[in-house]
C-alpha cells in the first residue's frame, strides 16, 4: 500500500509538470529544456517562503506567476533575439541553475515541521484517523485536477485555438495577421508556470529543497506525455491532458517496479533513461514504403492493363 501511494503521489505531481511539457512538446513542437531548471526554481520559491513561515498556498501561487516570467524570458530570447528553440532552452537552464541556487541560499534546505499544503492544522483536523495516511495523495490529486481542467479550460478560449494553431501550421496564422511570437511565448509562459507548480508541491512534499531535483525533469515530463498519448491516442472519451496525468502515474510505477525488483537505486537515472528510450521506439510511427509508379514498368511481361491498375491502387495508397 505503502509504494502504491507513493507512485500515485509523485505520479501526479509529475503529471502537473508533464502537462506543462505537453504544451511545448506536442503543441508548439518547442524542445524546452528550461524544464529543468524551472522545476527546481519553483522547489526552492517554496521551501524558502515555507522556511519562514509563509502560508504554503501562497508560495505555489508564487511559483506559478516566477515560472510564467521564466517562460516569457524563453520566449523573448528564442522569438525576438532568433535564438533557436533548444539553445533557447539551454541558456534559461543553466541561467536558472544560479537562480534557484541564489533564491534557496543553498544546495540543500529543509523544512521539515513546517506547515505545508500536506500538514497544517486545518488539513489535519479534515483528515484524522484512518484516513489520515490518505491525505497527501487525496491533496495531490485535487491539485493535479485543478491544474488539468484549468488547462482544458484555457484550451477551450480563443487564445488556446491560437495556440494550437500555431502548433499545427505557422504560416496559416501569420496570414490571419497574429503575431506568432507573442503566441509562442504564452505557451511558454503557461508551460514553465506548471512546472514551477509542480516543483513547489515536490517540495512540500518531499519537505525539503535540493539543486540537484530538477536533473532529468524534461525526461520524465516527456515520457508521461509519450506514454499517455500513445496508449490512450484511440482512447476517445479521455481528453490528452487525463492521458498525460495516467502516463505519469504509469511511467512512476514502472520505475517503481524495478526498483521493487531489486535494482539498486544508484541505477534510477540508468532506469529512467533505458524506460524512456524503449518508449520512444515503441511509440515511433512505423511507416510502409510503397513502390513509385514508376517502377511498375520496370517488372517486364507486366500488362499494359495491369501496370495502370497497379499505379492508381499506389496512388490512392499515397492519397
Amino acid at each position: 500500500m505503502t509504494l502504491i501511494l507513493s507512485v500515485l503521489e509523485q505520479g501526479m505531481i509529475y503529471a502537473i509538470m508533464g502537462l506543462g511539457v505537453y504544451i511545448t512538446y506536442k503543441i508548439l513542437d518547442f524542445a524546452d529544456l528550461t524544464v529543468d531548471g524551472s522545476f527546481p526554481l519553483g522547489a526552492a520559491i517554496g521551501a524558502v517562503m515555507i522556511s519562514k513561515d509563509i502560508n504554503p498556498v501562497l508560495s505555489i501561487l508564487v511559483a506559478c506567476l516566477v515560472g510564467a516570467l521564466v517562460g516569457v524570458l524563453t520566449g523573448v530570447i528564442h522569438v525576438k533575439f532568433k535564438i533557436r528553440d533548444l539553445l533557447s532552452g539551454i541558456i534559461m537552464m543553466t541561467a536558472l541553475y544560479t537562480v534557484h541556487l541564489v533564491v534557496a541560499g543553498r544546495a540543500n534546505l529543509p523544512i521539515y515541521g513546517k506547515a505545508t499544503i500536506f500538514n497544517n492544522d486545518l488539513v489535519n483536523s479534515i483528515f484524522q484517523g484512518p484516513l489520515a495516511k490518505f491525505k497527501t495523495v487525496i491533496i495531490i490529486f485535487i491539485a493535479t485536477m485543478i491544474a488539468k481542467f484549468l488547462l482544458d479550460w484555457y484550451m477551450s478560449t480563443k487564445s488556446g485555438f491560437m495556440l494550437r494553431a500555431v502548433g499545427d501550421n505557422e504560416t496559416i496564422v501569420t496570414s490571419t495577421g497574429l503575431d506568432v511570437g507573442k503566441v509562442k511565448i504564452i505557451g511558454l509562459a503557461i508551460s514553465n508556470s506548471l512546472v514551477t507548480v509542480s516543483g513547489c508541491i515536490y517540495a512540500q512534499q518531499q519537505c525539503v529543497y535540493d539543486a540537484s531535483m530538477g536533473t532529468g525533469t524534461v525526461v520524465i515530463g516527456l515520457a508521461s506525455v509519450i506514454i499517455g498519448t500513445s496508449l490512450f491516442k484511440k482512447v476517445t472519451f479521455l481528453r490528452v491532458t487525463s492521458s498525460v496525468v495516467i502516463g505519469s502515474i504509469l511511467y512512476k510505477a514502472c520505475v517503481a517496479l524495478a526498483l521493487w525488483l531489486g535494482l539498486p537505486s544508484a541505477y534510477l537515472k540508468l532506469i529512467t533513461a533505458v524506460l524512456f528510450l524503449i518508449i520512444l521506439i515503441i511509440s515511433m510511427d512505423r511507416k510502409t514504403k510503397v513502390k513509385q509508379p514508376t517502377a511498375v514498368g520496370k517488372h517486364p511481361g507486366t500488362p499494359p492493363s495491369k501496370m495502370t491498375k497497379e499505379a492508381h491502387n499506389i496512388q490512392d495508397k499515397e492519397v
